[in-house]
């Protein structure tokens, strides 16, 4: 006797298998695409700062070749530029005319540079640091008679690290109570030291 029974098909043991197959892969696309945005915004933030730096070296820079040019009056600098006061940001630069002494002159122009009036935008100015604003200090004239000030550049930073030691603005960038900024965290500062000879 023949048996009429059809045979029965084989049921797949893995059959829900590559659907857990295909989440696992998504969660894994999902989590490189979220380090990558991660990363994406911290390169932003690295790149902001490495051009406020480079900013900030090249004020430092001009001031210092003025000061040498000028060497007879590297003294006066600092009177316009002390380091509780300092020039730049949320400050009105000192007047100067074609008539003015070659230091007033110089240091109009590094104020204005340093509130970033080179490039504008809608009527900003925007060609410098965030809060850009620049020291003299002078260190004291030595025993031969040569005069060394410091020349000092601060800047308000993205992200918080140690306060620098250097005073020019301090107290300028302390960002409100509870907030990653207070107590000077984000207050960047570069400075060089000039030493002007005395050749008399």
């Amino acid at each position: 006797m023949v048996s009429s029974r059809k045979p029965r098909p084989r049921v797949r043991s893995g059959r829900g298998a590559s659907m857990i197959e295909v989440l696992v892969t998504l969660v894994i696309i999902a989590l490189g695409l979220l380090g990558m945005v991660g990363l994406q915004a911290k390169l932003q933030s690295t790149e902001m700062e490495s051009y406020q730096r480079t900013q900030a070296l090249l004020l430092l820079d001009d001031l210092r070749g003025r000061i040498e040019a000028n060497r007879l009056e590297v003294a006066n600098y600092a009177d316009y530029a002390p380091v509780g006061t300092p020039l730049g940001a949320g400050m009105v630069c000192p007047d100067a005319t074609p008539a003015s002494t070659r230091v007033l002159r110089d240091v109009r122009q590094w104020c204005l540079a340093l509130q970033g009036a080179s490039e504008t935008v809608g009527g900003a100015s925007v060609g410098a640091m965030v809060g850009g604003r620049g020291c003299v200090e002078s260190l004291g004239v030595g025993p031969t008679g040569d005069q060394t000030v410091r020349v000092s550049v601060a800047w308000q930073g993205l992200t918080p690290i140690a306060a620098p030691a250097e005073t020019c603005a301090a107290g300028l960038y302390n960002g409100a109570a509870g907030t990653p900024c207070q107590g000077d965290l984000c207050r960047r500062v570069v400075s060089t030291v000039i030493r002007i000879a005395n050749l008399k």
